[in-house]
């Protein structure tokens, strides 16, 4: 079976119930599913086809656990910078950020999205979402997070990361704890423009 026959569910299904999701199941993700998800993430578009893209796959039970650790310095390094500094002072839309934060090593698999050439940290983006668009058609979650320089140097040591490779995004998956949207958006009114900033169209009334 193909991977493009593995993702069964419709496009519409799949961008209409994409949501990130922190809360995630230890129970391990199938090595087949790892395969669709990855193998969808590099078909995606890319400047020039230069597919300047590496996946590292953390799986191993104490990789994922110094990894948490180290996710965990650079979330607060980040919240740091923002003006928080203590769990306390942390405002209720970053809590599941903060729970994610805390209990990251433990999720069954990290995918760091690398980019393994300089000035090509965009050509990433597409295969961030085909990745997590693939695994949702599979039943598994994820979120984009990323890292703070404070932590460059341990990841490089961690992940072994040659020279001119460098981590764009983490993406830690499994299975929900909760569910899969829907999702609630702003309007197309509010988000939409047509020619020149606040001319809504006629085809995105409010609401």
């Amino acid at each position: 079976m193909t991977t493009a026959n593995r993702l069964d569910i419709t496009l519409g299904e799949a961008i209409f119930s994409l949501r990130a999701i922190r809360r995630i199941k230890p129970d391990p993700i199938p090595d087949n599913d790892l395969h669709t998800i990855l193998d969808a993430a590099r078909q995606a578009p890319n400047g020039a086809n230069r597919q300047p893209w590496h996946f590292i796959v953390l799986r191993d039970a104490e990789v994922r656990k110094r990894f948490g650790a180290i996710y965990r310095v650079a979330w607060w390094a980040k919240r740091n910078d923002e003006g928080f500094f203590k769990p306390e002072d942390i405002p209720d839309h970053y809590k599941p950020a903060m729970a994610l934060a805390d209990d990251i090593g433990q999720v069954p698999a990290i995918v760091l999205v690398c980019t393994t050439a300089p000035g090509s940290r965009e050509s990433v983006i597409p295969a961030t979402q085909n990745l997590l668009l693939s695994a949702r058609a599979l039943g598994i979650g994820g979120t984009i997070t990323s890292l703070h320089p404070k932590v460059s140097d341990d990841v490089r040591e961690l992940l072994d990361l040659p020279d001119g490779a460098e981590v764009v995004y983490c993406v830690p998956l499994g299975y929900p704890q909760g569910r899969f949207g829907p999702v609630t958006r702003k309007p197309l009114s509010e988000v939409v423009s047509v020619d020149r900033w606040g001319s809504v169209p006629e085809w995105a009334p409010p609401g």
